[in-house]
């Protein structure tokens, strides 16, 4: 196979993923059907199975590349420079406001949306998520020992990982909150409480 027809159909497979993710990011998994989304990207359904054995298969693929990308994006915010590790932390959970709108996401959300409902569905799904929320905890449980370390921020006695993980799992539930409230009144408290634990200047 030459160059131009692997890239080819890296380019396929990434546009049915990011066709997919977008829809269901809306509306859930199992209120979407492979016809809807290979029709809104414009691809035969022979092409799908060439790439995907299953939905469950392709939910999986789809899964794997949002954290991809989810996790690219966090690194490349935990790096920024002239920024100490607590102002780099402020601001992603600054983008998390600004991106997880309650009325539409454009699939940044795909976690939140989809956590729930298909780790009841699929044992594969199920384990995509843990492993890429695990992979971001890991990451802030690193970014938080480095601010504690800088002298930027205090974890109060706790283990990084613990405080990662408490604050993680604060902004899903404030995800959640803010499309049942149609307001952004729960990103507000965890941002606070997010400053009130790290000690940082509010």
């Amino acid at each position: 196979m030459n160059t131009a027809t692997h890239k080819h159909k890296d380019n396929v497979r990434e546009h049915i993923l990011a066709t997919g993710q977008r829809i269901m990011a809306g509306r859930g998994y199992s209120a979407v059907g492979l016809n809807e989304i290979l029709t809104e990207a414009g691809v035969p359904k022979g092409s799908f199975y060439h790439y995907f054995g299953s939905k469950d298969a392709f939910a999986v693929a789809m899964l794997e590349s949002y954290f991809a990308d989810y996790l690219d994006e966090l690194d490349r915010t935990l790096s920024q420079s002239g920024l100490t590790m607590a102002q780099r932390l402020m601001n992603y959970w600054q983008q998390w406001q600004d991106t997880q709108s309650f009325q539409d996401c454009q699939g940044k959300c795909l976690a939140v949306k989809l956590g729930a409902e298909v780790a009841d569905l699929s044992e594969n799904m199920r384990q995509a998520l843990d492993k890429g929320t695990s992979q971001i905890v890991a990451r802030l449980a690193e970014a938080l020992e480095a601010g504690a370390t800088e002298n930027s921020l205090s974890l109060g006695g706790s283990e990084p990982r613990q405080v990662a993980e408490s604050l993680y799992q604060l902004w899903l539930g404030a995800s959640v909150m803010v499309k049942i409230a149609r307001n952004k009144a729960p990103f507000v408290a965890a941002m606070r409480l997010t400053r009130q634990t790290l000690g940082v200047a509010l």
